[in-house]
This record gives structure tokens, sequence and C-alpha cells, in this order.
């Protein structure tokens, strides 16, 4: 796929997700969630973790350095107000954010969004659709949450952004507030996080200092701790995909941690290592 500038990105988003590269990469059967969660859980494919200490490289435009860990070897590092977080440094990784697109702010000509038997789910409009598609998880009007079922599907519509057909499955709000991520777990605004599974293994609990204390929607603040849930076609190699939650949090976090600018990745960081 041809990749394009951040800000042709930005353009064809639609309006929602601002910076981001996320095209969702769906798990294809609960026998292929589940293999990824036993990966996750085992610990496979971390070897394959960038180590701390490389030279400069890109982020979007700019060189960024990326830091070290003392000690040489991936040591205890201090970060934000001074306090230990501990964990070793993987680096300074590109971050981009998504959001979860709602039915109410999209209008316009309709159809019908199909499940995996082809069968209809819900009548939408064609915007909502073609943001969806690529996110991979959305609002309804009706209260219920959809997401991906399978891609490769007869009977649905072209993504335009991505040249699938993608069939969804209609989800429990009350169980998938925010949809649900690639290993079939729940996503969680300032929580699940995008990553290439080969350098973040699905399950990756992470500590990202710049993030510490950045507001979500609900009024609470993160704690800068994130678990990898998810994965899209263009996070690739050192990228952190970050679900913000809704397009208005997308805005807050561009302000407060700017797209492209470089992120700090720290794992085995003992603050982070309660998540589920």
């Amino acid at each position: 796929m041809t990749r394009l500038a951040p800000w042709l990105l930005l353009l064809s988003a639609c309006g929602w997700g601002t910076g981001s590269s996320f095209m969702k990469d769906p798990l294809t059967s609960e026998e292929e969630r589940a293999s990824s969660q036993s990966d996750a859980l085992e610990g496979k494919g971390r070897s394959s973790l960038v180590g701390p200490g490389k030279r400069a490289r890109t982020i979007g435009e700019q060189p960024v350095e990326e830091p070290a860990a003392t000690g040489g070897g991936g040591g205890v590092v201090s970060v934000g107000g001074g306090s230990s977080a501990g964990g070793r440094v993987l680096g300074t990784f590109r971050n981009t954010y998504y959001d979860f697109p709602a039915e109410r702010a999209f209008s316009g000509p309709t159809m019908s969004l199909m499940n995996a038997s082809c069968q209809p789910i819900a009548t939408v409009p064609r915007a909502f659709h073609d943001a969806l598609c690529v996110q991979g998880s959305g609002a309804l009007a009706g209260g219920g949450t959809v997401s991906f079922a399978k891609r490769d599907c007869a009977c649905a519509e072209i993504c335009p952004r991505t040249g699938q057909k993608i069939c969804f499955t209609a989800l429990d709000r009350g169980t998938y507030p925010w949809g649900r991520g690639a290993a079939g777990t729940p996503i969680r605004p300032l929580r699940s996080i995008a990553a290439d599974t080969n350098v973040l293994p699905m399950g990756t609990a992470l500590y990202i200092p710049e993030l510490e204390g950045a507001a979500r929607a609900d009024g609470s603040t993160s704690d800068g701790c994130f678990v990898v849930e998810d994965r899209g076609l263009k996070v690739e190699g050192n990228h952190v995909d970050i679900f913000s939650g809704d397009p208005e949090s997308t805005a807050a976090l561009n302000r407060q941690v700017p797209s492209n600018r470089g992120v700090t990745v720290i794992v085995d960081a003992p603050r982070c290592q309660r998540q589920p």
C-alpha cells in the first residue's frame, strides 16, 4: 500500500483520529484471537523488542534522538516529576492517535452494515461506514457497538481507504463500550494501543511518561500505563497508535503531545505490571 504523507492521512481520515495512521488489521476468527492471547501470556516474540541506546532516527520530518537507559543495559530511569518509573527504555517511538466513530456524527446517503452471515445489522450513513471500516469499531445511533467480524465478505461494501470488503458483528455496549481490539478484548481510552506486534507483542504493558496526566473524556487522567490490544495495517516498527476514545479527546491529546513528535516507550515498569 502506498505510504501517504502525515498531512494527507489527516485529510483523508474524515476529520476523526487526527494524526492517526491506524487501519485495522482484524483477526478473522476466535481461534486466531485465542492464539494471539496465548502468545501474549506466554511472552512469545519478546526477543524482538527493540533495545535502548539506538542512534538518532527520523520521526515524521524531524530527527529524534532516542534516549538510552542508565547503566547501558536497560536499567532504571527517572522520568516526569523526578519519579523513578523503573523498567527498560526501548527508545523513542512515533506517536499517533485513533478514536471511535459514532453514527450520530454522520449524515447523508445510507447503506446496510452486514454481518459475517450476510445479514444486515443496521442501516447507517455511508460516511459512518467509511470511517468504521478503517477504525474497526464504532457506536450505532441506537446505542449498540459494532466491530470487525471478517474481511473479504462478498456481500459487504468496499471500504474506500483500504479496498477491503468488511463484515461486522454487533457487540454488547455494556461489555464493549468502546469496541473490541484485535486480541478480542475491550479497548479503552488512554489505555489500549495499536502496535506492530513484531516489535511489541500483543498484551505487552508499557509506560509512556509523556502521557502521564493526560485527560480522558470522563475527567480522569492517565497514569501513563498502556497495553497492546490492537494493531493496524500502517502501524509498523517503532510506532504506537494510542486509542483516545473520541475526536474531542484526540484533539486534546494533539495539543498536549502532538502526533509524530515521538514518545518514550518503557517496558517492565513496576507501576504498569498490573495491566490485565
